[in-house]
């Protein structure tokens, strides 16, 4: 029986190839291009993340910036309108104790009112928590008259009878009825179909005298629930027939509100509140409001984006 021997011969010499594998060296070299190349892609990814962040930063400022003017100018245009000539000296009378109420005191002077510091501002002073003014930034009131309700068919001095019913008005409305010879604040204690009954006055109106409901605003920047600031606009609420004032957000990261105005008889150029002689001869305001992003490093070293806008509005029933 024959014994199977075993040959020891090296592959290469049995025709097998030689089999080789990656030096230390080379291993060394392409993890180092590897990395290079993540590198570089990381970077692109990172610069075009940030570049992202900062266009949709960008976008959001100029929205807010677009929301804001707006409405604001929007109220500053509308400022004094009312359904009948309320200029000349002739001013709008109001029921006892109007006056002591920031929302019905329609003096002419009264109708654009602002303030440096909105922390002065009686309106707002008492607002604490969200809401709350803040300091070094400016406030203005506005009033004017919403779009006429309904017109006066007859008049008996307590109990306004309306040509049609209307279903704009409610109980606790505060309405100007006004006619070529006056203009009246009064409020709705009672409404039922065409007949509206208010406080007993002594001029008795026109037919088809307008009525129309009353709308008052404070624009300021306040503290929003996150503890950052936002662009304020206190408004005249009607809640149940009690009349008060309720603070809207509008617009959130706005950091600061800076208004000037325009007097003729005071200068070409726009003026600080200190400045004006007379609220009664503003004509425009100019209005610059700053914003931030709310990605917080959306802007250089890595802070917020924060951007500068200003509009100008005209109130216009005081330049016809």
């Amino acid at each position: 029986m024959s014994r199977c021997s075993i040959s020891h011969w090296p592959e290469h010499a049995q025709g097998y190839p030689r089999s080789r594998g990656f030096t230390l060296i080379e291993l060394m070299i392409a993890m180092v291009l590897g990395l290079i190349v993540v590198a570089g892609v990381s970077s692109i990814f990172l610069a075009n993340q940030q570049t992202y962040r900062s266009n949709e930063a960008l976008s959001e400022v100029q929205d807010g910036a677009r929301t804001s003017f707006e409405m604001l100018a929007r109220d500053v245009r509308a400022a004094g309108l009312a359904g009948c000539n309320t200029t000349s000296g002739r001013g709008v009378f109001a029921a006892a104790g109007y006056a002591a109420n920031w929302y019905t005191d329609w003096g002419t002077a009264k109708v654009l009112l602002g303030y440096d510091n909105a922390t002065t501002d009686p309106a707002i002073t008492g607002l604490t928590g969200n809401g709350a003014p803040v300091a070094g930034t400016s406030s203005v009131h506005i009033l004017s008259t919403d779009a006429i309700s309904a017109v006066v068919d007859t008049d008996s001095g307590s109990l306004i009878t309306t040509n049609e019913a209307s279903g704009d008005l409610q109980n606790g409305d505060v309405i100007m009825v006004c006619d070529d010879e006056q203009s009246t604040l009064l409020t709705i204690s009672a409404l039922s179909g065409k007949s509206v009954t208010v406080e007993a006055h002594a001029h008795t109106f026109a037919r088809s005298s307008p009525i129309a409901k009353l709308t008052a605003h404070v624009w300021y920047i306040g503290t929003n629930p996150l503890g950052g600031k936002s662009l304020y606009r206190l408004a005249m609420t009607n809640t149940g027939g009690v009349i008060g004032a309720t603070p809207q957000e509008i617009v959130r990261n706005a950091t600061d509100l800076q208004i000037r105005y325009l007097q003729p008889a005071v200068g070409n150029s726009f003026i600080a509140v200190s400045s004006v002689t007379d609220w009664a001869a503003v004509l425009s305001a100019q209005m610059t409001l700053t914003l931030q992003s709310t990605f917080q490093r959306a802007g250089t070293d890595s802070k917020p984006l924060t951007r500068q806008f200003t509009s100008t509005a005209t109130v216009r029933n005081r330049v016809l």
